[in-house]
């Protein structure tokens, strides 16, 4: 520790902060030389999904699911669909407090009205995986399940106590040669991704298919040899980017380019889902 700098090990960044200052994923800072979440308990967005939303195809079809979001995130995507939270520590933007007892007492209530669990979504949640892990035992003492949707970029030994702990990931694979433009790292995605599997999780995995950034043949080969390597039977959702954040002059992905990667990944991969199409 030099002049009271400490090193964050949640994700690939290694933030060094000073005393008071917050990391890339604006949520995580050193507090009194130690690092610590600032958003802990923090929720900004809470509704009963159904569980095809998170996208989770094929993790109990039909049923319902209390979905909830903090703020924060440690990738910066141009292209991001949810940046009003994720590029955000919460500064601007009303926050509520919901511990872990009384999440998990929400999910119970809403279980006569099709709810299986409890899904931690809209931004990054690994980014404050704290309050996941938390969470999610407590969930699992009462019976229900937990779904963590994903980018993926988090340190593996946490991943993976996150993973001993989570019914069904959905996990962003974004492409293969993007990462370093977007503050993440390619070979942690995927080793998190073959984690999430051999730990026994149902895991789904999404890309979504920006034009001129990741919507090549070559890319979309690669990413369904690689899910292939792992099990043929993970389902791939290629999705629909629309315009938003820094890209909100880009085209909607053309849908003839989404059938023609579906093409592609039905080579490697059982099961294929369009998304936002």
């Amino acid at each position: 520790m030099l002049n009271n700098t400490i090193s964050c090990n949640v994700c690939s960044h290694h933030c060094r902060l000073k005393p008071g200052q917050i990391g890339l994923c604006h949520t995580r800072g050193n507090i009194n030389g130690s690092i610590e979440t600032l958003n802990y308990e923090t929720v900004s967005s809470i509704a009963l999904d159904p569980i095809e939303k998170k996208p989770l195809a094929h993790f109990y079809p039909g049923s319902q699911i209390l979905s909830v979001g903090n703020f924060g995130c440690n990738f910066n995507c141009p292209f991001c669909q949810n940046h009003s939270i994720s590029m955000n520590g919460g500064e601007s933007f009303p926050k509520h407090k919901i511990s872990p007892t009384e999440l998990v007492n929400q999910a119970l209530k809403l279980m006569p009205y099709g709810n299986i669990g409890i899904a931690f979504t809209y931004n990054e949640p690994l980014v404050n995986y704290e309050y996941v892990l938390d969470t999610e035992k407590f969930a699992h003492k009462n019976g229900l399940k937990t779904v963590v949707v994903t980018n993926g970029g988090i340190n593996p030994e946490i991943f993976r106590e996150v993973a001993q702990n989570t019914d069904a990931f959905n996990i962003d694979l974004k492409g293969i040669k993007l990462y370093p433009k977007i503050g993440g790292d390619l070979e942690t995605v995927k080793q998190n991704i073959k984690t999430a599997h051999d730990e026994g999780c149902h895991v789904e995995v999404t890309t979504l298919v920006v034009p001129g950034v990741n919507d090549t043949v070559e890319e979309m080969e690669e990413i369904s040899k690689y899910l292939a390597s792992i099990d043929e039977n993970i389902p791939l959702h290629i999705t629909r980017f629309f315009p938003n954040y820094k890209m909100d002059e880009t085209e909607a992905t053309p849908i003839e380019t989404l059938h023609a990667l579906a093409g592609i990944a039905s080579k490697y991969l059982n099961t294929i889902h369009l998304g936002n199409v």
